[in-house]
């Protein structure tokens, strides 16, 4: 009983900086998801990793007036991991958004709480099928291990190193674009070839109404193609979602 105020501490440092985690994960972290359910999340990841990251967590607990500068310093690692992961996961969104735009159907919106607004639908559909992918394929896994792997990287007591989060961040930012357009990228050439097709009937044939055929034609043609490629464009999300982790995080 005598190292039990010891304890306490280092188990509210532990839940700082998972819980500040769980608060950003995709699906988790969504505004959708009440503030209560995403802190009880967090307190059932450091209960459930109480055991293993104890030892790195009591050192600096023992040291009382080091407390609330570690508390802090864990609360901000927490929340620059989390929103690493999250610039990650909005790849798919905005794949989802390009095929939208090359459909026609930019402007079917609907209320995304995850992009803080409103979003394309097929932006939206797009991004809770990455989820439940990554979800039944075991990605999540790897987001644990990677906030086991964090206390390596960013033991407990230091200051986060801001420098290095913000190159991190921005890396995943272009990253995250570079994957959302090779996700759409047949989307993008079908745009391109169904315009320039487009293009050369009105020269042809000036006095077609090429509007009310194109719109139609595109909407049809265009969900035709995204129905063939869903399936391995979310495989190949999940794919680069698995290979960024291990590589980056993890």
């Amino acid at each position: 009983m005598d190292d039990l105020p010891a304890q306490a501490s280092a188990f509210l440092l532990l839940y700082a900086r998972l819980g500040a985690v769980a608060m950003l994960l995709p699906l988790f972290g969504e505004d959708a998801v009440p503030t209560r359910i995403r802190l009880l999340l967090g307190l059932g990841l450091a209960a459930g990793l109480w055991g293993l990251l104890s030892m790195r967590v009591l050192p600096v607990a023992a040291n009382a007036a080091a407390l609330p500068g570690a508390l802090i310093a864990e609360l901000l690692v927490g929340l620059a991991i989390g929103m690493v992961v999250k610039i990650m996961f909005q790849a798919a969104a905005m794949a989802g958004s390009i095929v939208s735009l090359q459909i026609g159907l930019s402007s079917a919106l609907i209320n995304d709480p995850a992009q803080g607004g409103q979003a394309p639908l097929l932006s939206k559909f797009v991004s809770m099928a990455a989820t439940l992918l990554c979800l039944s394929a075991g990605v999540h896994h790897l987001w644990i291990a990677a906030m086991v792997q964090s206390y390596s990287l960013f033991p407990v007591g230091g200051l986060p190193p801001a420098a290095d989060f913000a190159q991190l961040a921005i890396g995943v930012t272009g990253k995250a674009m570079s994957l959302a357009v090779s996700l759409a990228a047949p989307m993008l050439v079908y745009g391109l070839v169904l315009n320039i097709a487009l293009g050369m009937g009105v020269r042809l044939a000036p006095a077609i109404q090429i509007f009310f055929i194109a719109q139609p034609l595109t909407i049809m043609l265009g969900l035709t193609i995204f129905a063939i490629t869903l399936g391995p464009l979310l495989l190949a999300f999940s794919a680069a979602m698995t290979t960024w982790l291990q590589t980056t995080l993890a």
